[in-house]
């Protein structure tokens, strides 16, 4: 249970480590390592052989959680470019227009979540083209093994949501090799660069005044975070934030992707979460706040429509008119990969940091483990 918002507790290297008894910062700051090893255990189970039955109709990805978002991710990098469809399913069933010409990705870190293998079981007896990817020696190994599907190992860092890179990693070779996107060895390897550099930033021995996401994590606490994004690789972005925010800080978090969100929820900002006395005062005691109020969160990125850029400041320009604080964070990098990558690594520092500064333990999904328990 939070004990209060303490910012004293992101300023002790011991007080953080003590905090974070699961290693949930050592997890996040893996992500370059995923990148790279991931890279040598696609290759080693043989990718290259995807191609050989040509170009899929469809690639559909089925996973749960911190294993179904690499789903999100893939489309994202693809593009609205492009010349397939790209489809997450989250649940039990296979769509029934999926078949035999289409590609199907199941994707579970510990090789065990139900709703994955019924959706790889039942891809299997339609008899589409078959990749999966998960923890070895797992049920969705021996599932592989039985239908003949490619199988790409994920060695996990801890947590599925801590593993994405490792997850990802394969559907975007797997993506390449079917000619779907254009990702160069260099591009994987600047990417794992600038997620290093994000690490470093966010590092536990950096002050929260220079250390990005202790100053968001701050910044944050109390309020209500909506988080929207501006393009589909910041849109996916602006999801795992919230994500992140449910299972690192166990915290809400609302997401949005415009121009959408001017459609539906920037109307909140006149509602019973809009404004209150001391919003945009980042040093109020926030425990003392009786009620909590809205955070927009806007992630940018290069891609921006223009109409959408016009929407993204016309957004802050009326959100901070009615005292609704504004956090703004821009994509770095020129890939989509990078781009999507920063954005990510960002929000996942920040989500932990929230948790630290919450008293939380951001490792711990003891609700998710109670609800398998009494459903089993």
């Amino acid at each position: 249970m939070s004990e209060g918002v303490d910012p004293a507790r992101l300023e002790d290297v011991a007080a953080i480590e003590a905090a974070d008894p699961g290693g949930m910062l050592r997890q996040v700051a893996s992500s370059a390592a995923q990148i790279r090893e991931a890279q040598r255990l696609t290759a080693e189970a043989g990718i290259g052989a995807l191609a050989d039955d040509g170009r899929p109709r469809a690639i559909v990805v089925t996973g749960m959680g911190g294993s179904g978002i690499s789903g999100d991710v893939l489309n994202a990098i693809c593009g609205d470019g492009c010349p397939v469809p790209v489809v997450t399913v989250r649940g039990y069933r296979l769509p029934g227009w999926v078949g035999a010409a289409d590609l199907v990705i199941a994707v579970s870190c510990s090789g065990g979540t139900e709703e994955t293998l019924a959706v790889a079981a039942e891809a299997a007896r339609r008899g589409c083209r078959l990749l999966f990817v998960g923890g070895a020696e797992s049920p969705l190994a021996e599932l592989g093994a039985q239908s003949r599907a490619l199988f790409v190992p994920v060695r996990s860092v801890g947590q599925p949501r801590s593993t994405l890179w490792g997850l990802t990693v394969p559907l975007v070779l797997a993506a390449r090799e079917l000619g779907l996107v254009d990702v160069a060895p260099d591009v994987l390897e600047s990417t794992a660069e600038r997620l290093e550099e994000v690490a470093h930033r966010c590092r536990p021995d950096s002050e929260p005044f220079v250390n990005p996401a202790k100053r968001m994590a701050l910044d944050l606490a109390g309020d209500v975070p909506m988080v929207w994004g501006t393009t589909a690789v910041a849109g996916t972005a602006a999801y795992r934030f919230c994500c992140q925010l449910n299972e690192n800080a166990k915290y809400p978090g609302v997401h949005g992707v415009l121009p959408e969100a001017n459609h539906n929820q920037v109307v909140a900002f006149d509602g019973f979460f809009a404004a209150k006395p001391g919003a945009e005062d980042f040093f109020r005691d926030r425990t003392d706040d009786a009620e909590h109020g809205l955070h927009l969160v806007v992630l940018r990125d290069a891609e921006e429509h223009e109409q959408v850029r016009k929407r993204r400041e016309v957004s802050v320009e009326i959100a901070r008119a009615r005292g609704v604080p504004v956090t703004e964070l821009a994509s770095e990098g020129e890939h989509r990969l990078e781009r999507i990558a920063t954005l990510i690594a960002l929000a996942d520092y920040v989500t932990v940091y929230l948790a630290i500064a919450l008293g939380v333990d951001p490792t711990p999904v003891t609700a998710i483990q109670e609800l398998k328990a009494r459903i089993a």
